[in-house]
């Protein structure tokens, strides 16, 4: 569905056309949402207007309203399943309750959206895929992804941290939205190399790091794992002992040879160890795209960007153990 399909839906519904632009934005993006939220998206004052507004989320059954930790915020978690039935999604994850400390995390993700209206967001796994694939030919086996095995079956799912990715208005250019929540970048390594293939597709892409004030000091970290995993091509000449050392890793074995120990000292780094973890659900082609020079060509041309954005609110009030972890 076309963005103005869903919004159609919506006020359908009895919503009016703003209302419905703003239920339809956190249904795709978040799930929940504060009071403040809908102002911002509306460009109106907080008043009796968005009392109103949410008065009759909660008490139609759109919506429920939850205290945020000790402080008087409430929280509210639209979940009424004709609405996202409307605008194509009857079984979305934001439907679902969630803890407190993972719904202060899409709080975030909403906040960064509502601050660039003028990007086209796209939201879900299958808009995601839909849009690589068709406009700019992706192949399938090229976009970020998961697979999970039981048994003899398994299941591959494309886009799986699930965080917004932007189109800019030149169609060309594109934002992926990485939330830190974590002040080593252990999983935003994992990120990188999961996106690897398809930034290399790519004519122009930016990764923004969203950072909360609570963790300003981690955006270095966050610089430096980025120019490691994809700006610095691994060496022709290390391939073969990259490729024997996960290979024995793998059999955990652990030889006391000196290659064996040359090789622990050499690929021990951070960088090397999410590079492993890729390999490990991927196969050689991580180390065949490690060789690349493409995304390190990028980065040096500007058209392959790393930048970081704190973001504007504080949210340790609404939930003390975000992003703590």
């Amino acid at each position: 569905m076309t963005w103005d399909e869903r919004v159609s839906a919506v006020v359908s519904h009895g919503f009016t056309e703003r209302q419905a632009g703003f239920l339809v934005t956190v249904m795709l993006h978040s799930g929940v949402c504060l009071a403040r939220h809908y102002p911002a998206f509306a460009r109106i004052t907080q008043g009796q207007k968005v009392h109103d507004f949410f008065s009759r989320l909660v008490t139609s059954g759109y919506a429920t309203k939850r205290r945020c930790g000790h402080n008087t915020a409430r929280l509210y978690h639209v979940h009424h399943k004709p609405l996202y039935a409307a605008i194509g999604e009857p079984d979305n994850r934001h439907r679902r309750p969630l803890p407190l400390g993972r719904a202060v995390e899409r709080l975030m993700l909403l906040d960064a959206v509502l601050s660039d209206r003028n990007l086209n967001w796209l939201a879900t796994e299958r808009e995601k895929v839909a849009h690589f694939t068709l406009a700019r030919r992706v192949a399938p086996s090229d976009l970020p992804a998961l697979t999970f095995r039981s048994g003899t079956s398994q299941t591959i799912r494309r886009f799986p941290d699930k965080l917004p990715i932007a189109v800019g208005e030149d169609d060309r250019t594109y934002v992926f939205l990485y939330l830190v929540t974590r002040p080593t970048p252990v999983d935003f390594r994992m990120f990188l190399e999961r996106h690897a293939e398809l930034f290399r597709a790519l004519p122009a892409w930016t990764v923004r790091a969203l950072i909360p004030h609570h963790l300003t000091d981690s955006v270095k970290a966050y610089k430096d794992a980025f120019r490691e995993q994809l700006g610095a091509p691994v060496r022709p000449a290390l391939v073969d002992d990259l490729r024997w050392y996960f290979g024995t890793r793998r059999r955990q074995e652990t030889p006391s040879d000196d290659r064996f120990l040359r090789a622990r000292r050499a690929f021990g780094s951070p960088r090397f160890r999410a590079v492993y973890r890729s390999w490990i659900e991927q196969g050689d082609r991580v180390l065949d795209a490690a060789l690349s020079p493409t995304l390190a060509g990028a980065i040096s041309r500007g058209s392959g960007r790393f930048e970081t954005r704190v973001l504007t609110h504080r949210y340790l009030h609404l939930a003390p153990l975000v992003g703590t972890a």
